[in-house]
């Protein structure tokens, strides 16, 4: 009897061929598309879905996760950014809506499993007790690795997840669809959060760490958070505690940031500058005020705390532990020490060398070699 499978089907190439090499397989498939949010992109995106399926002739149904994506992503997203932190959606998201709603959806349905687009490996081992046990680990395009989002993932879940094109490079994905013939070669490449529109570059910098630039479009970012937390201007200083500006709320602001800060002019700002670029160091929450430095170097540190922590295995690692540890989605792993607290879901990490801009709200996620061990909240 063939397995079941539930395809989560974004409309985008990924997805597309997911569900493409399922049928290939003789899977039993059925498309399914999730609609999050109320706004153009998601329109498309439901329409190139929907006419994929058909062209694969597989059963397509649209889930409308709008109301549940509101209250558990959204609201979360602002309520952390009102907190002054940097939070990734992505990651709640996969834990709470794509693993989460999606697949109990796909299992009541009586599916064997859910299958998505993502880049990442899921694998099935028989540990020394003789049970079975998943891991996870990154995808053969290390380029488009998405584990880093995945950390959240738990046993039961991993039970029933199936990522099809793992052992692909997003070329060879690209490749395929020219092969299947899918009516979809022309799709750009998306990095951005789905519910805000914002175009992402990401710019390789020194040692390995990646700068983002935001082009923001007329519903951007910021357009998003001045929509819904409005302004609340406070003083902008330097790293000595002289007012040099004004800020237009902290939450408009991320660690590590240079461009849009809103420095420019004045006879204090000229003196404090002395030509050189200033970047966010921290904030002041209950002052409500903004600290910068035009010394780059301020913003390494070679410790940090993270919280809510998950271990894929479901079991805690003997600590202190050596790991290979990433502080944001385009970082590159920096060797570091993880020790324990008195809090089992809190941690220390010790990195070997300072990285800049650890910033609060991110996710920091722990490999050894390939695998994926879990991760924390950067507190």
């Amino acid at each position: 009897m063939r397995k079941k499978v539930i395809c989560a089907m974004s409309g985008g190439i990924d997805s597309s061929v997911t569900a493409a090499l399922l049928k290939r397989a003789n899977f039993d498939v059925t498309g399914v598309f999730m609609k999050l949010a109320d706004s153009p992109n998601f329109k498309k995106s439901e329409k190139r879905a929907r006419k994929i399926a058909k062209f694969l002739k597989i059963p397509f149904f649209v889930f409308d996760f709008r109301k549940e994506f509101r209250k558990r992503i959204i609201n979360c997203f602002l309520r952390d950014y009102r907190k002054g932190l940097t939070p990734n959606p992505c990651v709640f998201c996969n834990k709470q809506i794509k693993f989460g709603l999606l697949l109990e959806k796909a299992l009541k349905l009586k599916a064997d499993f859910l299958a998505t687009g993502h880049y990442a490996k899921r694998q099935k081992i028989e540990n020394r007790n003789q049970k079975i046990e998943y891991k996870l680990l990154r995808a053969k395009d290390k380029d488009k690795d998405q584990s880093y989002f995945l950390w959240r993932l738990n046993q039961n879940q991993l039970k029933h997840i199936l990522f099809p094109i793992e052992n692909y490079t997003r070329k060879e994905v690209e490749g395929l669809a020219k092969k299947f013939k899918l009516p979809i070669l022309n799709i750009k490449k998306s990095v951005e959060i789905c519910f805000i529109k914002t175009t992402i570059n990401l710019v390789r910098g020194q040692r390995g760490s990646v700068e983002t630039q935001r082009k923001q479009t007329s519903n951007g970012v910021n357009d998003f958070l001045m929509k819904y937390l409005k302004e609340k201007p406070g003083k902008i200083v330097d790293i000595k505690g002289k007012v040099i500006g004004e800020h237009k709320g902290l939450w408009f602001y991320t660690i590590g940031q240079r461009k849009g800060i809103g420095l420019a002019g004045g006879p204090a700002f000229a003196k404090a500058s002395a030509g050189k670029p200033f970047y966010v160091l921290d904030k002041d929450l209950r002052k409500n005020i903004l600290i910068v430095t035009k010394n780059k170097k301020d913003l390494e540190k070679k410790e940090l705390i993270a919280q809510n922590i998950n271990w894929i295995s479901g079991r805690v690692p003997k600590l202190p532990l050596k790991i290979k540890a990433k502080i944001r989605y385009r970082h590159h792993p920096a060797s570091a020490v993880i020790t324990k607290t008195k809090n089992p879901k809190i941690v220390q990490l010790k990195f070997y060398k300072a990285q800049a801009a650890i910033t609060p709200g991110q996710s920091v996620v722990f490999y050894r070699d390939q695998e994926l061990l879990g991760g924390g909240i950067i507190n």
